[in-house]
């Protein structure tokens, strides 16, 4: 999955503890520090939320520039999937893990079998998948030590590369934004730009070439671009992000990393409806505001990405392509629910759609409860 790259800001230890325990950011059940001297590994497994079931989230492995900055990434990123699967309508918590290193030096088999094993040991509480650093084979090795493993290769039995739902699901989402903001669920004839073109992004091209659309791409590497300009004559090249939020648009899409919304770029945007596949697209909180402000229509990433989390999801149900499909279909009702909440309630979008999600972890607990 298309992630966000974490921050080089070197969160420290006390700033890591107070968002775990005192901050609105916190309130996660469980934060598991995991590491085997013999393989190499450092891990951390963060569970924030089991109300509506076990926690569902990838592993990410990425080189931190601290331990505390991995932890800070994990309790970010697992409490976004808390959300995620709340509004895609899964029976699944938030969680996440990350593996300290770079992969491309540090991940072997042993490692990845040493992190299958502590998974193991939460007995289902956190459910693994595939994110930045990871794939399908490394998977299909971490599932020979852990049973609730998803996103393995078909042979395995598994659901095979997320990104295909991924993208369908952001279609759905920019269609149900169009609906919106121009009155047909279509974006036909509109003018879509594209930043980052790599696994989610290269489908969702083809997605809106099929429906009609002028696309804009960019990339930071030259070999997706060629590739999809060789299948897609039509499609437009530029040079970057910088110069895409720049170019007139109907519609900006970021697919690469996160933060792409933020003091520099929103007011420079020419689009009027923001929807792409990249998570935590918002650099700091007010940047919804801000769009709105300005009278740009922001389809919350963590709704509108969710077709691979419910790919995996279907995993573990003995997958069925055409089932998952069928639910990440309805990404587009969500999204078109979270603008008429949004509407009504007089607030952004992305206040909405929390709004939404925490309305549905609540009901879960309350019936947990009994009360």
């Amino acid at each position: 999955m298309t992630d966000v790259r974490p921050s080089t800001d070197g969160p420290s230890d006390a700033d890591v503890l107070h968002t775990l325990f005192a901050s609105d950011q916190g309130g996660h059940e469980q934060v598991v520090l995991c590491q085997d001297r013999e393989s190499g590994l450092k891990a951390v497994i963060a569970i924030h939320s089991t109300a509506l079931g076990p926690a569902l989230g990838g592993t990410r492995f990425y080189p931190y520039a601290s331990d505390a900055e991995a932890v800070r990434d994990a309790l970010n990123l697992s409490r976004g999937m808390s959300y995620k699967n709340a509004l895609a309508g899964l029976e699944h918590g938030g969680g996440k893990a990350v593996i300290i290193g770079d992969p491309d030096t540090v991940k072997t088999e042993q490692l990845l079998l040493a992190y299958g094993r502590f998974v193991a040991s939460l007995g289902g509480r956190y459910v693994t998948a595939c994110d930045v650093g990871t794939y399908v084979q490394d998977m299909d090795v971490i599932a020979r030590e852990n049973r609730w493993t998803t996103g393995r290769s078909p042979e395995q039995g598994g659901a095979g590369d997320s990104s295909v739902l991924t993208a369908f699901g952001v279609f759905q989402g920019m269609r149900a934004a169009a609906q919106t903001q121009w009155g047909e669920p279509t974006l036909r004839g509109r003018r879509v730009g594209i930043a980052g073109v790599g696994k989610v992004g290269h489908h969702l091209v083809d997605h809106l070439v099929d429906d009609g659309a002028e696309v804009v791409i960019t990339d930071v590497r030259a070999e997706p671009v060629e590739r999809i300009i060789a299948r897609h004559p039509q499609v437009s090249a530029v040079q970057d992000a910088d110069v895409l939020i720049r170019t007139p648009l109907d519609v900006y899409a970021p697919c690469a990393l996160g933060g792409a919304l933020n003091d520099a770029t929103v007011p420079v945007l020419t689009a009027s409806v923001v929807c792409g596949a990249a998570n935590n697209q918002l650099a700091h909180p007010g940047v919804e505001k801000d769009l709105a402000e300005r009278g740009i229509l922001y389809a919350p990433d963590y709704v509108v990405n969710a077709g691979g989390v419910i790919q995996v999801a279907d995993e573990l149900l003995g997958f069925d392509f055409d089932r998952a499909k069928a639910k990440a279909t309805k990404i587009f009702d969500t999204t078109l629910a979270i603008f008429d909440r949004a509407k009504s309630d007089g607030i952004p979008p992305a206040a909405a759609a929390d709004r939404l999600a925490e309305q549905r972890m609540a009901e879960a607990r309350a019936l947990r409860s009994g009360r």
